[in-house]
This record gives C-alpha cells, structure tokens and sequence, in this order.
C-alpha cells in the first residue's frame, strides 16, 4: 500500500485521447420487410442441418409471414424487425419460424442480418424452448 501512495496522481484525458471525432453508431431506422430474409433463412438451415445435423431437412415452403414487432424496446436500441412465419420442411411437417431482421447485423456490421430459429429444430438450444429468445 505504501507503494500507491507515493504513486503518481491520476490525470484527467487530454484532448486526443477523449476521441472527440467518434460520433457513435447512427440508426436509420429503415430494416428490410419480413419477405426479404425468407431465401437466408432457406439456406442457412439447409446448410445448418447438413453441416451440424447431418441432415437432409430443407424448407420447401414459407407461408402466413406476418411481423410480430418493429423496435418493441427503447429508439436507442438497434432497429430491428420481429417476423413470424409458418415453414413446410422436406418431412412433410409444418412449423413456426421466428426471425429478425438487424440493421448492420451482417459480417463485419455491415449489411442486414437475419437471426432465425424454427420451432422444434433447434437442437442445441441456442435460442431456449420453443424459440423463445429469437421472440421480441
């Protein structure tokens, strides 16, 4: 202790390290419509189920896609678009896909990015019972 007190006194940042010229991320607003990410979520599950799973499951179809919610937190928050659809797989059964669509959510924060889980078919839990974490 004896070493701290004879130390040297903190100092406040001097004007180049306060980083004045970084403004911060700058929201649009504007998320591509629930339509737009059905083709990535078709091949990044059929990837998904043959890489992981070995398995030949595949979406075949999507019907009644409807949005669940848009921004349902606070403005700051990234924006993203909260979609529900009803899928039809390769083993003839239907079910529910929940997705989002996240404004500079793509590799490298660039682009959109679809986060999506089919309801009974995440196997690892990645996103809780029944999907529920891929819900708003």
């Amino acid at each position: 202790m004896g070493l701290f007190a004879f130390g040297q006194a903190a100092e406040a940042a001097n004007p180049f390290e306060l980083n004045f010229w970084l403004s911060g991320p700058r929201y649009d607003g504007r998320v591509a419509p629930c339509e737009a990410a059905l083709s990535t979520i078709s091949s990044e599950f059929r990837e998904k189920e043959g890489k992981f799973w070995n398995s030949d499951l595949q979406i075949t179809g999507f019907g009644d896609i409807r949005e669940t919610a848009f921004r349902p937190w606070q403005s700051d928050n990234i924006p993203r678009r909260y979609c529900s659809a009803a899928v039809m797989l390769t083993d003839g059964k239907p079910r529910t896909v929940h997705y989002s669509i996240v404004e500079d959510g793509g590799f490298a924060s660039i682009g959109q990015g679809v986060e999506w889980c089919v309801t009974g078919l995440d196997r690892n839990w990645a996103y809780g019972p029944a999907c529920r974490a891929a819900r708003p």
